[in-house]
């Protein structure tokens, strides 16, 4: 998570607003049809047998105190570990996801933070992109709340496989909240820290009190809005504009930095501790002895829009690839590469992928249409379970294994050979088709990444 310290003050940042006489809602059995002129391109509804899991398809499990090799307690100061735990996060049968804080008899919270799979969500050239969820803080407040922050966020693309180029790569705070308040924060991070065009470590932000019921004991619908055409950033609550940033506000240098890559990815958590709630409660720190254990936030539905321009992302559709060719927009698996050199087939992340690949293996997949394109993202599923300070890069190369790369990126140890992530990375504008190159170069011998799939992204 990102490098940041909470500092607004809460006689500035607490806006008031009229409520409006609505009443407490229960899940919706699905995600609401998009407004016209609209196009849903993502989704999760969270239905699904109670005490389950929300699907791997869709999300990714954050574990522990940080991304490995980066800051610690995810670069906030939140004390919790987060776990995978049905505990801590789960489906309730109801149409929610529950992720819940729960502190044990030694004092040690523990709690659930999750990421999408995709990490392109981004506005179609021209057009725009909402990234909206329905959700319920956690019902506590006063005294027993303190520590408690629930987030709705996304981070940009290259953050993943990287951990230190926070905040330059953007972060859309899309829904905070702390200490059980009765008001939803909207955050945009951006350019450097401290101080720079968003004011590190605060970042630009804005609140206001929830609609009608409050944050804690109702739903409302948190929404983020990108207009690549107006070059403009909004927040809402329940339809209702709060918070809206412009390019001309932090220059188009900072704006390109955080537009002009991959995407973004969506990441859902309940935080305990941490600079944001000690902030707002008089710079001391939390939970204290008072918070109670227990309490949830609770997601109704995920989903991503677009409007106007044209696609937002490329197909996701998934091929087996034998021999290795196909669209270079569907993911080429690994094990069906036409050629390979080191590692070894087993199973892995669903299905099955080449494993414990060092200095020197390659994969190559012939034939591969880019169509016209023009590809300029690169994705790769991988996993590494390297001892420290082994690493290495994944390359893309055209033609021959030798050819200069036209993209790559490092990868160390992500947790474990079964800790499986999607890492992007950019490449040169690429069309027609070619023979792809895998590429894989380390300073050790020792094997350093494993690879269920690889796709291409415009």
């Amino acid at each position: 998570m990102r490098q940041r310290r909470r500092v607004l003050a809460a006689t500035t940042a607490l806006l008031a607003a009229v409520p409006l006489a609505i009443a407490a809602m229960s899940a919706n059995a699905s995600i609401p049809p998009p407004a016209s002129g609209w196009t849903q391109v993502w989704g999760d509804d969270f239905n699904g047998p109670g005490g389950t899991l929300p699907s791997s398809s869709n999300w990714i499990f954050d574990l522990g105190h940080g991304y490995p090799g980066g800051p610690a307690n995810w670069g906030t100061g939140e004390i919790q570990n987060y776990t995978n735990s049905t505990n801590n996060i789960k489906l309730d049968g109801n149409g929610n996801l529950r992720i819940t804080a729960l502190k044990d008899g030694a004092g040690n919270w523990t709690s659930a933070r999750i990421e999408t799979q995709r990490s392109n969500f981004k506005p179609p050239a021209g057009g725009k992109l909402a990234i909206e969820g329905r959700i319920q803080m956690p019902n506590v407040t006063g005294e027993a709340a303190l520590g408690y922050w629930p987030a709705f966020w996304t981070l940009g693309a290259p953050y993943r496989g990287n951990y230190w180029n926070w905040p330059g790569i953007g972060e859309f705070d899309i829904m905070e909240n702390v200490n059980g308040i009765n008001s939803v924060w909207g955050v945009l991070h951006c350019d450097v820290a401290p101080g720079g065009a968003c004011g590190e470590f605060t970042g630009i932000g804005n609140s206001r009190t929830c609609p009608g019921a409050s944050c804690q004991t109702a739903f409302h619908t948190y929404r983020f809005e990108w207009d690549d055409a107006a070059k403009t950033f909004t927040w809402f609550v329940d339809g209702q504009s709060f918070h809206q940033v412009t390019q001309a506000r932090v220059g188009v240098n900072v704006w390109n930095a955080m537009t002009s890559h991959a995407g973004h990815f969506i990441l859902l958590n309940l935080a305990m501790g941490g600079a944001f709630p000690n902030a707002l409660n008089n710079n001391q720190p939390t939970p204290v002895a008072a918070t109670q254990s227990g309490h949830s936030m609770v997601v109704d539905y995920v989903a991503v829009y677009s409007s106007g321009g044209g696609t937002t992302t490329p197909p996701t559709t998934t091929t087996s690839n034998p021999g290795g060719g196909g669209s270079a927009y569907s993911e080429l698996q690994a094990e069906n590469a036409s050629e390979r050199s080191g590692g070894s087939v087993a199973p892995g992340d669903g299905g099955s992928g080449v494993h414990q690949i060092g200095n020197g293996g390659y994969l190559k997949f012939s034939g591969v249409n880019f169509g016209t394109g023009p590809a300029r993202q690169f994705y790769a599923r991988v996993a590494s379970g390297a001892g420290g300070g082994v690493s290495g890069l994944v390359e893309v190369r055209l033609g021959s294994r030798t050819a200069a790369p036209v993209g790559s990126f490092a990868v160390g140890s992500t947790g474990g050979w079964d800790s499986w992530r999607t890492i992007p990375a950019n490449i040169s504008n690429i069309t027609g088709t070619h023979d792809v190159y895998i590429t894989f170069t380390s300073g050790q011998p020792s094997p350093y990444v494993s690879v269920n799939w690889v796709k291409f992204g415009t």
